[in-house]
């Protein structure tokens, strides 16, 4: 008994021992605690960006969708930049930029 008297009134209420252990429960070891709300937030902002940089993707590409429709010379520049594509009289060069060993 001299054991429980040296214990503080406090530690003894049911009550908040019962709040303790839940907050410790939830925080710690739910399935659904903390470090995975953490770690799913996290992930939808990666997720989030990403959606954001394709979306810039798909309106330049439809852009230039659209000048390829309507623009011969776009037609034209598009071929001979993407493709590598020259008139019958012309000459090509091509010029890499790789490093020198």
């Amino acid at each position: 008994m001299k054991l429980l008297s040296q214990i503080p009134s406090w530690l003894k209420n049911k009550y908040l021992l019962a709040a303790v252990f839940f907050v410790v429960w939830m925080f710690f070891f739910d399935p659904k605690d903390w470090g995975v709300a953490y770690d799913k937030n996290a992930k939808l902002k990666e997720l989030q960006k990403t959606e954001d940089h394709l979306t810039g993707i798909i309106k330049d590409t439809k852009e230039e969708l659209e000048q390829l429709k309507t623009n011969a010379r776009t037609i034209e520049k598009y071929a001979r930049e993407k493709y590598l594509m020259k008139k019958d009289n012309e000459d090509l060069f091509i010029v890499s930029s790789a490093p020198a060993n």
